[in-house]
């Protein structure tokens, strides 16, 4: 079987991009321009533009594009020039549309519930735009030309260009709104960043017993999970240690350690976090056990 392109385009990432940026578009419109709340990154400098020289957002997002995709094309590579393109091409759009729809969200102008609303609703859109590698383009572009030019990380880039986003809103934003939107940001970062690592957080366990045959065998049995068997060496007594290392759900975990104690009470067990497993029994459905086994 052929292997899949990496930088193919799948029909599902540009159906999920686009209902990500739409759910995005969603929340600028109802929850930060409603109530006046800040933004970093290239949506904060469209928000800066609309309180200044009042201009549709919808536009200013794809021109600002324009010439960070054009400087930063050949960095991209294929099916992210593509996704970047689309996505931007796609959230303008819904910009544009959300702005001419008569809704409005009645939160009698709380901005504890707006910037709760915000961080929720812009976090779920941009994560599922990044879950599926999919960007909007502005200060990702940038990021990643300082990463590849200046061996900056882009963490720290997109970090600062959101400190100087958010202090130039300033201009349009008293300091109370400010803190709200701080509030909106720290919501909508937890959620995507929930979004990119995986919908839940499974557990990474090492084990060092001398029975670890038998821990082993029993963990597949019981839990059905593959273990696996890693060469250890103890630093002070030089000798070898085997060590088993098995992941589990977090509803698994108390009864893995159940199987270790009961049959070695003195094994070290360590648990971990694990943002993302794919396999069976994670991405796929786990096999079903059957109360009677058919005896070979």
């Amino acid at each position: 079987m052929a292997e899949k392109n990496p930088e193919s385009v799948h029909v599902l990432d540009l159906i999920m991009i686009a209902v990500g940026c739409t759910i995005f578009a969603f929340s600028l419109v109802f929850f930060n321009i409603a109530n006046n709340l800040a933004d970093g990154g290239l949506s904060g400098v469209t928000l800066i533009v609309k309180a200044v020289f009042k201009i549709d957002p919808a536009y200013t997002t794809l021109l600002l594009n324009i010439p960070l995709i054009w400087f930063g094309y050949r960095y991209l590579g294929r099916q992210a020039l593509i996704y970047t393109i689309y996505g931007t091409v796609v959230l303008s759009i819904a910009l544009w549309i959300w702005q001419r729809v008569p809704l409005s969200i009645n939160i009698d102008h709380d901005l504890f519930l707006a910037s709760v609303g915000a961080g929720i609703c812009g976090g779920i859109g941009q994560g599922i735009v990044y879950r599926f590698g999919g960007t909007t383009g502005g200060t990702d572009i940038i990021a990643k030309m300082f990463e590849r030019f200046k061996g900056v990380p882009m963490g720290q880039t997109l970090l600062w260009l959101d400190v100087i986003i958010l202090t130039i809103s300033l201009v349009y934003v008293d300091l109370r709104h400010m803190a709200y939107t701080l509030l909106y940001s720290y919501i909508a970062t937890r959620l995507i960043n929930s979004s990119i690592d995986g919908a839940y957080e499974a557990r990474g366990n090492l084990i060092i017993s001398n029975n670890y045959r038998e821990i082993a065998d029993l963990i597949m049995e019981k839990l059905d999970r593959g273990v696996t068997v890693l060469n250890g060496q103890g630093v002070y007594s030089g000798e070898q240690r085997p060590t088993l290392y098995v992941v589990v759900t977090p509803n698994e975990l108390h009864e893995l350690k159940e199987l270790v104690s009961s049959v070695d009470p003195h094994a070290f067990m360590t648990s971990f976090s694990v943002n993302e497993a794919a396999g069976e029994g994670f991405t796929y459905s786990r096999p079903r056990k059957h109360l009677l086994k058919k005896k070979k």
